[in-house]
């Protein structure tokens, strides 16, 4: 997840106090976000956890899961892959909506970068393209939600 412009977040719980102390000023949304971000994105847009998974294990071919860790000050997600399987690790200390983001920040990794950091690093395209993207699309996928303020939880626990 790249800065850019900030704006502080503010609540009263643990977690949110825990997200304050960790992560600062979360970021502002773009002014404006790419047409191919806005394409790629539609689809994701309001959809569980669960249908997440379903869509990327159809795009991807892995067999994939989410999982809520405490991760480092300022780590947001990370993605892993091994063979057929894939896991995106979030930080369980960010706020929900930004839990979101982070799914769909990794998620274009793993639809997109499948070569993973160590080959594009190689190259000559600059790694901060890689997250500018990863961005977008993160931005693209979640701006209902975002535009509307009527995020709730995703997660599906409340549909079991």
């Amino acid at each position: 997840m790249t800065s850019g412009t900030k704006r502080k977040k503010r609540g009263n719980s643990r977690v949110e106090n825990a997200a304050d102390e960790d992560f600062g000023d979360f970021p502002t949304p773009p002014e404006l976000i790419p047409e191919w971000a806005r394409r790629e994105g539609k689809e994701w847009q309001r959809l569980d956890e669960f249908d997440i998974l379903a869509e990327a294990e159809a795009q991807t071919g892995l067999s994939l899961d989410i999982k809520y860790v405490d991760l480092p000050a300022g780590v947001w997600g990370v993605h892993l892959v091994r063979g057929e399987r894939g896991r995106i690790f979030v930080n369980s200390l960010l706020p929900p909506i930004w839990r979101r983001f982070a799914i769909f920040h990794e998620l274009y990794h793993l639809l997109y970068h499948s070569k993973g950091a160590r080959f594009w690093s190689q190259t000559f395209v600059s790694m901060d393209s890689f997250e500018n993207r990863a961005d977008a699309f993160a931005w693209a996928a979640l701006w209902p939600e975002w535009e509307e303020n009527q995020y709730c939880d995703w997660t599906g626990a409340d549909v079991l």
